[in-house]
């Protein structure tokens, strides 16, 4: 290690003192030092070594403190303090050393001066990054404040140095630097991979400790707003329950005292909430841990957090107007960022046709215009014969000052068109606004000659002027949503149109009650099938797989960070929505038939929704994962790096809950059918 230091001679490991105590570390106190002998600096780990030992004591102890490191300030210079920390780093100026010690709250400068004892001194000068101290002195007036942390006015003359811990391997990243400007250079230069393994350390990071503190901060808010403004319970419901068919994969638990049978941890607490209301709670929240078996990404873990709410006695308009309370307490008391009120609603037709996307991030323009019809009339077969099939769609995207898309890359080989491709599309038609504000030119002559009847019309539908450049999707509607979504996400970010610091807010409202499964040939709840029809569109026997389902969601700056429904409270109804999505009625019976039988002992109506809390928390923190702002997160493969979990478990608690071991692993099944690799 080449920053080691070698004691000086006054060091070296002895008995305490008759008057030090032996339950406690040995106090480094000494005689009174009015110079100290400079710290060697190319000593080796042997000697880093011999220094800890030197001042580590035989025993454990519990010290307390009188302040935590961060919050010293100019009122309390002249007052004596104990300061608990580690050692953030330390600089041995030949004569003076110092040392920074960082806690939870941040740090603070700790030196010695002419009236340090020289034991202390000479624990001051063996320090290395990490270790664990206990500091004693008097806050004095730094005579250079450093402006970049909060205590940079003053620092602790040290007048007694306990060494609690040392670091006994080598540190895999830098942790610490000065605060939360040095943090990326420091721990967060490390590959997540190695972060993860080494959480411990990653968590002593100042950005690290900040999420977490936001993460605490955010959740108060909310329980505050719940609790005191709107008077709701905080209930807890079951971690072990049954599994259900819809939605991912459930993690099992086997159980022991019913051989065969297994638990499901929850996948939310949806069914035991509306069951809450069927009890009389009528206003229930829970902090819900919540489990789903699905392929991860960045935003997504096996494990996650989400803010459960239900209402009895409400409308559409009471929930999302508790909603805007949650999300404006979260962002005034996590982020101090005051969002305007109402947030706006959008229904999920004009989302998907202005933006293709059910959660839109509307900080800036770019929304498509929709020109079948006018693409139905022109002469470039791509377009007209999208327009004349079923399900097909022409849109445009009006990018203004278009010369900043070079032909390059709008072209197949180009990167806004891979964008494209990457959504479905088989590539990007493009062309541009002439001068003369009503041709259109350079996006291929049989694109431009093909629309050449119709160019004033979409020049004019797009709001399109000169310089402009209008990008085009042409084929099923599905496809060009997802494909052209892609591609305004992507200029947007590359043309640096999203403005800084921008909070967009919005409701998504009037979601279709069912999707097309493709692949199984039926109709799938696209929220859950507890959610209630719009009965506007069942009135009169209107078809109820046709319907709008009074569902929402809460959108921000383009990432769905919560969502709910109204509810159905009647079996009649509920067994409708069950046929519809072709569960028979003994399926039914079997599956839900606790919540139907609850049904009949006179359901109230009852509404809510749910708050993703971590990814809520990834937004106010800025981070770009959301493993960033929890302790303890998985990997995209779902394994714990920390703890190497999941694991395996002996035969013999196999055995215990009547489960048999059987893996089947994929190069043995090749080896066994000839597949294997040539040797």
């Amino acid at each position: 290690m080449s920053s080691a230091a070698t004691l000086p001679s006054a060091a070296p490991r002895r008995a305490p003192a008759p008057h030090a105590s032996r339950r406690s570390p040995a106090l480094l106190r000494g005689t009174r030092a009015s110079s100290t002998t400079a710290v060697a600096a190319n000593a080796d780990a042997a000697d880093v070594a011999a220094a800890s030992e030197s001042f580590l004591s035989d025993e454990l102890s519990w010290p307390s403190r009188s302040h935590a490191a961060g919050d010293l300030r100019d009122a309390d210079v002249g007052d004596v303090v104990t300061l608990c920390g580690w050692v953030d780093k330390q600089r041995d100026m030949g004569g003076i050393v110092f040392a920074d010690v960082r806690d939870h709250t941040g740090l603070c400068q700790v030196v010695s001066d002419a009236d340090t004892p020289s034991r202390a001194v000479a624990a001051l000068a063996a320090m290395r990054a990490e270790w664990v101290v206990r500091v004693r002195g008097r806050v004095k007036a730094r005579t250079a404040p450093n402006d970049k942390i909060p205590t940079g006015a003053v620092e602790v003359a040290a007048d007694e140095v306990d060494v609690l811990n040392v670091v006994g391997k080598s540190l895999p990243f830098a942790i610490g630097g000065g605060g939360e400007e040095d943090d990326d250079a420091a721990g967060g230069g490390a590959s997540e991979e190695v972060r993860l393994k080494n959480r411990v350390l990653d968590l002593r990071r100042p950005r690290m400790v900040k999420n977490l503190r936001l993460r605490a901060k955010t959740v108060r808010a909310l329980r505050g707003v719940l609790e005191d403004d709107h008077g709701f319970l905080e209930i807890e419901t079951p971690m072990l329950t049954r599994s259900t068919p819809e939605g991912a994969r459930d993690y099992l638990v086997p159980s022991r005292l019913q051989p065969g049978a297994c638990y499901a941890l929850p996948q939310s607490p949806q069914l035991f909430k509306q069951m809450l209301m069927v009890a009389g709670a009528d206003r229930y929240y829970q902090v819900a841990r919540c489990f789903r078996d699905e392929d991860l990404r960045a935003d997504r873990q096996p494990e996650f957090t989400q803010l459960d709410i239900e209402m009895a006695f409400t409308d559409m308009d009471g929930i999302l107007s508790l909603g805007e309370d949650l999300m404006c307490a979260a962002f005034k008391e996590g982020v101090d960022v005051t969002l305007p009120r109402p947030f706006p609603r959008m229904t999920y037709a004009e989302a998907m046709s202005k933006y293709g996307s059910d959660k839109p991030d509307v900080r800036y323009g770019l929304e498509f215009t929709t020109i079948t019809d006018i693409a139905s009339r022109c002469a470039f077969k791509l377009f007209s014969g999208a327009a004349s099939e079923n399900g097909g769609a022409v849109k445009a995207i009006r990018v203004p000052d278009g010369k900043r898309l070079s032909n390059s890359r709008l072209k197949p080989k180009g990167d806004v068109c891979a964008e494209a491709i990457k959504g479905g599309a088989g590539g990007l038609a493009f062309a541009r606004v002439g001068e003369d504000g009503v041709s259109l030119e350079g996006g291929g002559k049989a694109l431009c000659e093909g629309l050449a009847d119709v160019a004033g019309e979409i020049i004019d539908a797009c709001g399109a002027g000169a310089g402009d450049v209008v990008l085009f999707g042409a084929g099923d509607e599905s496809v060009v949503n997802k494909s052209l979504d892609r591609v305004r996400q992507y200029v947007a970010k590359t043309l640096d149109m999203i403005p800084d610091d921008a909070h967009a807010v919005l409701w998504i409202t009037e979601f279709p009650m069912f999707e097309k499964n493709e692949d199984e040939d039926r109709l799938e709840a696209l929220h859950h099938p507890f959610t209630a029809p719009n009965q506007d569109d069942v009135r009169d026997g209107g078809d109820i797989t046709k319907a709008r389902a009074v569902a929402y969601d809460l959108v921000y700056n383009g990432v769905e960070v919560g969502g709910g429904s109204l509810r159905i409270y009647r079996r009649d109804v509920q067994e409708k929505v069950f046929d519809a999505i072709g569960l028979s009625k003994e399926e039914a019976e079997e599956k839900f038939g606790y919540l139907m039988d609850a049904f009949q002992f006179g359901a109230p109506p009852h509404g809510g929704m749910a708050f993703g809390l971590d990814r809520l928390v990834m937004m106010l923190a800025g981070a770009s994962s959301i493993r960033d702002v929890i302790a303890f997160p998985k990997t995209a493969t779902a394994q714990c790096l920390l703890t190497s979990a999941p694991g395996s478990v002996s035969d013999a608690q196999l055995a215990d809950l009547h489960v048999a071991k059987k893996i089947q692993l994929r190069a043995a099944e090749e080896d066994a059918s000839g597949g294997g690799a040539s040797k």
